[in-house]
């Protein structure tokens, strides 16, 4: 039994066929009524959850014709360690300091207790609009000094900075999950209610195995998709051969 209230339903209904494609872009929406008919719904519930799937950018209203899927297709964000400014998008560094790490970064970067990192935190934009807000964290003894400590931004990112220290990015493992933001990132990154975020837990490693990075990155879950590729292995193990 679903425990959400009933608009909140309908908007997750209507949403899902918008993202598959059964609902194309600029296609109209059934109209109030039908939607009645088709959810066995109240008006004011229909309405309610309009507004929420508007509120979204995923359907426009359009005074006297009436309400219609977005135009505009998710924003697909490759997952890549570093992501260059152009094509659309621009970064804004907000913080620089040297701090204690979470606890998660601090067991990520094997860091023993007490010893301190440089921090990073930055927003994403595309098109001036806020995506991602990211949190890198640095060992202290990798990155004082350097660049990364620096209140300004790098050119060439983070990783030029890291290859001309003796730490090339050689490969990068994400763990992601989704949970509801906090104030501070419905803020930073202007989200509507009860739209969840997508929090990527990143760490970048250098030869040998050796992590050099740890990053958090938060982006708003009701517009973007992220996109992985990885090259197909032709030998399967016996737990994967059906």
């Amino acid at each position: 039994m679903d425990p959400r209230p009933r608009h909140q339903q309908i908007a997750a209904e209507l949403r899902a066929e918008i993202m598959s494609g059964a609902l194309r872009p600029g296609e109209q929406l059934p109209s109030t009524a039908g939607l009645v008919t088709r959810f066995n719904a109240a008006n004011a519930t229909i309405q309610r959850a309009l507004q929420s799937l508007k509120d979204e950018d995923f359907v426009r209203s359009h005074a006297g014709k009436g309400v219609f899927v977005r135009d505009k297709q998710p924003l697909v964000v490759e997952a890549t360690s570093y992501k260059s400014p152009g094509y659309g998008y621009s970064y804004e560094l907000l913080e620089v300091t040297e701090s204690e790490p979470p606890n998660d970064v601090a067991a990520a970067l094997t860091i023993p207790d007490g010893d301190r990192v440089i921090m990073r935190h930055r927003l994403l934009m595309h098109d001036g609009d806020p995506v991602e807000l990211s949190w890198s964290y640095y060992p202290l003894h990798v990155a004082a000094g350097t660049p990364l400590a620096a209140r300004r931004k790098i050119r060439g990112g983070a990783p030029q900075v890291l290859a001309d220290l003796g730490f090339p990015e050689r490969h990068f493992e994400d763990r992601i999950s989704v949970r509801q933001p906090t104030t501070d990132e419905v803020e930073g990154l202007d989200l509507p209610p009860d739209v969840p975020v997508f929090r990527q837990f990143r760490v970048v490693y250098s030869d040998s195995g050796r992590p050099v990075e740890a990053s958090i990155l938060i982006k708003g879950g009701h517009l973007y998709e992220l996109s992985y590729r990885q090259v197909a292995n032709s030998e399967k193990s016996p737990s994967t051969v059906k």
